[in-house]
């Protein structure tokens, strides 16, 4: 039985495959080559992707990404398909579904959002629920570098608090687009945000949402 994060891998690596490699992404400063080199490292270069969290080894980060990118595209969406060696802890389907799910669900959307005739994906309700579990679970993590006070809001009512604080901005949509304003994507995200004009706009601008 295929879990959400097998199902979003494959969509991702059929979706670079179908765009190619020097397309935009929303990702600043990427094209889905950087992209693609980005989710190859995270999986079969951990000593290199543990820069996402440790700033000192950055440059380890860099080398690495340069050196995936520069391989041949159709080699690196063949490693996002095969997925991670066979030694990793990504091997462990818990860990997979509870790591990857969200990963690659952004990721789709960093590239299907950044085309110019995107449409809306419709995801069935078990999918939406799945995606609200893990974002209660971290929205605080994500929401840390709000200017404001922050609430996300399903269109059910259901709440959850990313950062604490005044004025409080709230924001209403379903999981999968809460996710994506939460992750930094706000410009993308199918919300609506409610609250002092002047706090949403500072919501809008910041770059320090997501991790």
């Amino acid at each position: 039985m295929s879990t959400f994060a097998q199902r979003e891998r494959l969509l991702l690596a059929d979706l670079l495959e179908a765009e190619g490699p020097e397309a935009p992404t929303l990702c600043e400063g990427w094209r889905t080559r950087d992209l693609a080199a980005h989710v190859v490292v995270r999986e079969r270069r951990p000593d290199a992707a543990a820069a996402m969290l440790i700033k000192q080894l950055g440059p380890r980060l860099d080398k690495a990404m340069e050196e995936f990118a520069a391989k041949p595209y159709e080699e690196l969406i063949q490693l996002i398909r095969t997925g991670p060696p066979r030694f990793s802890p990504f091997q462990l389907k818990q860990i997979d579904e509870a790591s990857n799910t969200i990963e690659f669900y952004v990721h789709t959307e960093d590239v299907r959002r950044a085309q110019p005739d995107w449409t809306p994906r419709e995801l069935d309700p078990v999918f939406q629920d799945a995606l609200w579990s893990r974002l209660e679970r971290a929205a605080r993590l994500m929401g840390r570098g709000a200017p404001t006070g922050l609430v996300l809001r399903r269109p059910d009512g259901q709440t959850v608090v990313a950062h604490r604080g005044t004025p409080v901005v709230t924001v209403t949509g379903d999981p999968s687009e809460l996710l994506l304003f939460a992750y930094g994507r706000q410009s993308a995200a199918k919300v609506e945000l409610d609250g002092d004009k002047d706090a949403i706009a500072k919501l809008h601008e910041t770059k320090q949402l997501g991790i």
